[in-house]
């Protein structure tokens, strides 16, 4: 049986979550929005990703008001990705992922994600453990971890080496942009 590709049939919150976030790639450019990513080059020499994939989960976010598209240079018109509300209330849910894919597949810490009021390391659902409180995602700094890469190859990951705070935009410098298809 032929599996289908809507979960109509469900009547479930988590189903109909996944219509829009449950393709294998959309969570982690959800995941690099929240790192700062917002351009598509970036996207695309970051995660690996086929430009025609990456231009339909783009799509497709910025259609369910996940991203919102901005204009960043006028000649020649170019746009980047920039997270909305909608798409920021998704950092629990990555965060849990994470910390769970870290406890069951005992991957080296690759970053630590800390409160940046106080320098603690966040707890399991991105609370504070010495302020009592949860953090707000652009008060969440993360930290590269003992697992990272020290000399990657592309230009994200050499600005992800950087503690920086989530959502603060990340400079690369990629050479010639490449066209979204």
């Amino acid at each position: 049986m032929a599996l289908g590709k809507d979960y109509a049939t469900q009547e479930c919150s988590i189903a109909r979550a996944l219509e829009v976030i449950g393709e294998r790639w959309t969570l982690l450019v959800i995941r690099d929005a929240l790192y700062g990513v917002r351009r598509y080059n970036d996207f695309l020499l970051h995660l690996g990703i086929p430009r025609a994939v990456l231009a339909a989960r783009l799509q497709t976010l910025t259609a369910e008001g996940i991203l919102e598209k901005r204009r960043y240079q006028e000649s020649p018109p170019r746009e980047e990705y920039v997270i909305t509300e909608r798409g920021i209330a998704l950092w629990p849910t990555l965060r849990s992922l994470g910390v769970w894919g870290r406890e069951h597949f005992a991957e080296t810490q690759l970053r630590r994600f800390e409160h940046a009021d106080c320098g603690t390391e966040l707890g399991p659902y991105g609370e504070c453990p010495a302020c009592g409180t949860v953090v707000p995602v652009p008060d969440v700094v993360m930290v590269p971890g003992p697992g990272l890469n020290p000399d990657p190859a592309d230009p994200v990951s050499r600005a992800l080496l950087r503690p920086k705070r989530l959502l603060e935009p990340i400079e690369t410098t990629t050479g010639a942009a490449v066209q979204e298809t």
